[in-house]
């Protein structure tokens, strides 16, 4: 990539995993909501005070992470040679993890659109409603949605990681990207694992925290993916490292 697409991607991305991580505003104001126990995306349900706030900033990080994936695959297929993040060069790990993270940016995108009308997780009444299919289509395609949203984040983290460690083991994202995909999955694990456990009458196996967990080390993985491609001689003639 040129120098100028890569510090745009760079810019997008990083404004994308800071909107990402507008949840935590739940340490400051009350919500009503045991983040321990409940899902992320409640705080954005149609009946919550402040479902308005964090549904405009899943759209905003939808939107920034989409267009920064975009930029950043534009460059990847237009380069010859290595292909790696913010470097000259097609690479189908390159390719095929900005496509994955553009899916997860639109995804997430459709999730803000998408809102659960109530909070399933601290109201017997929503998840009673929710286990009869008496609840909003919205519940069905926000599930779809949230799942698309996860598969292309992880996706994208292993990918790129993959392409930067192809490309220059010195970029922090080749560095550190192993041991954060490595915990993605398994915060993953536990939220799946949790999600299964609430929907089958066994408890919330600290859902809220094991799902935090999950979205928090996208947004810094993202994170790293933007400092990575700020870092990166982008055109500036200079080779990759093999």
């Amino acid at each position: 990539m040129s120098r100028t697409v890569t510090r745009t991607a760079a810019a997008l991305l990083a404004l994308g995993a800071l909107a990402y991580t507008a949840w935590v505003l739940e340490v400051l104001v009350h919500t009503g909501l045991d983040p321990v126990r409940t899902y992320v995306s409640e705080l954005a349900a149609a009946d919550q005070p402040l479902g308005g706030l964090f549904r405009a900033t899943d759209f905003a990080a939808g939107l920034l992470v989409l267009a920064g994936a975009l930029t950043g695959l534009a460059g990847a297929w237009r380069a010859r040679g290595s292909g790696a993040p913010g470097h000259k060069g097609r690479d189908p790990w390159a390719v095929g993890g900005w496509t994955a993270l553009a899916v997860f940016g639109a995804a997430t995108v459709a999730d803000s659109r998408l809102p659960l009308s109530c909070a399933p997780t601290v109201d017997p009444g929503c998840a009673a409603r929710e286990t009869a299919g008496l609840v909003p289509a919205t519940h069905a395609a926000h599930a779809v949605s949230s799942s698309l949203a996860m598969t292309g984040a992880l996706a994208a983290l292993v990918a790129l990681t993959v392409a930067a460690r192809r490309h220059d083991r010195r970029l922090p994202l080749a560095r550190t990207g192993p041991a954060l995909v490595a915990l993605e999955f398994a915060a993953t694990a536990w939220t799946l694992a949790a999600v299964a456990a609430f929907e089958a009458g066994k408890g919330l196996w600290a859902l809220g925290a094991g799902q935090r967990l999950q979205v928090l080390l996208v947004a810094v993985w993202l994170a790293v993916l933007a400092y990575s491609l700020a870092r990166s001689p982008a055109g500036d003639g200079r080779r990759e490292r093999r």
